[in-house]
């Protein structure tokens, strides 16, 4: 989360607890995931739009770290190192942060987030424990952590969610998603197709193909992988059509259950009506027949 550069002219205290609550319309599934995946982090970090947040590195388990990198025009970039200290999905998260400015650290604080599910939707109720070193942190953390989860909320209510838990090890999952021979043989739901012009699973790399339906329809896809870690999780960008515009960010993350894979599948879509056409149209079953193909792939089904 980015706190908002604010002119250092607040002579308050240097330490200071803040606390702040969201009500979203979204599962408290779903925006736990919103909340810790990189892929979704990326959409909503920003506090403004006058704001560009580069990730360096992301890796969410307990023990990661996240680096990021927080840039406005004409001032000087904002470091932001992030550690996880606890992780209980759609229950509890626990980091540390430390922002600096080039050798000059400005602050750190514990940041605790709880979630709760609630009739409708889900409730976010997050308390950040601030240490400043110069002046005008605490401004900065109120007004960019209550813009972040403002964006945070619209990102979790344009989310969608899909899991399955496959009976195989984990590296032979991975090696479905990986490999570019193997990942066009199954990728798709139920009597669709893959015809692939180009692909390339590196960090990166992309893969342009076109997927055909059972009545012959062909819709053209294009996925741009920005983020590749090995039997852990990528992160790609959707985009309707070779270089056309972007339908999703999207990740797939895999996981060991006792022996088994579960593999969670998730889209932030542009905006909540391209949200609400996606799920009209049966993205949800359409997006777990392709799971449920990709498990028959590996034999697990």
């Amino acid at each position: 989360m980015k706190p908002e550069q604010v002119p250092n002219t607040d002579s308050s205290s240097r330490f200071a607890t803040l606390t702040f609550e969201r009500d979203i319309a979204a599962p408290v599934e779903t925006l736990w995931h919103a909340w810790t995946a990189p892929a979704a982090r990326s959409v909503w970090a920003a506090p403004s739009p006058a704001v560009t947040v580069e990730f360096l590195e992301a890796d969410t388990r307990v023990g990661g770290c996240e680096i990021s990198l927080c840039k406005v025009e004409g001032q000087p970039d904002i470091r932001c190192d992030c550690g996880w200290l606890e992780l209980k999905p759609a229950e509890r998260s626990v980091n540390y942060e430390v922002i600096s400015s080039g050798e000059v650290t400005q602050s750190s604080a514990l940041v605790t987030a709880a979630f709760a599910r609630m009739d409708e939707g889900s409730r976010l109720m997050l308390t950040v424990q601030l240490s400043s070193a110069v002046d005008g942190m605490e401004a900065g953390y109120k007004q960019g952590f209550g813009a972040g989860l403002d964006n945070l909320a619209g990102v979790a209510e344009r989310t969608m969610v899909l899991r399955r838990r496959i009976r195989a090890p984990r590296q032979l999952v991975w090696r479905a998603w990986a490999d570019p021979e193997a990942l066009p043989k199954w990728w798709g739901p139920d009597g669709f197709s893959c015809r692939t012009h180009r692909i390339d699973l590196r960090q990166g790399g992309e893969w342009v193909f076109d997927m055909t339906a059972p009545d012959g329809t062909v819709f053209p896809n294009h996925h741009l992988y920005k983020e590749v870690r090995a039997e852990e999780r990528i992160g790609y960008t959707l985009l309707w059509g070779e270089n056309g515009p972007k339908h999703a960010d999207a990740w797939i993350s895999f996981e060991d259950v006792d022996g088994a894979t579960e593999v969670t599948l998730g889209m932030v879509f542009g905006t909540a009506a391209e949200f609400q056409d996606a799920k009209g149209f049966g993205a949800v079953e359409l997006g777990l027949q392709t799971l449920g193909k990709m498990a028959r792939f590996v034999g697990a089904d």
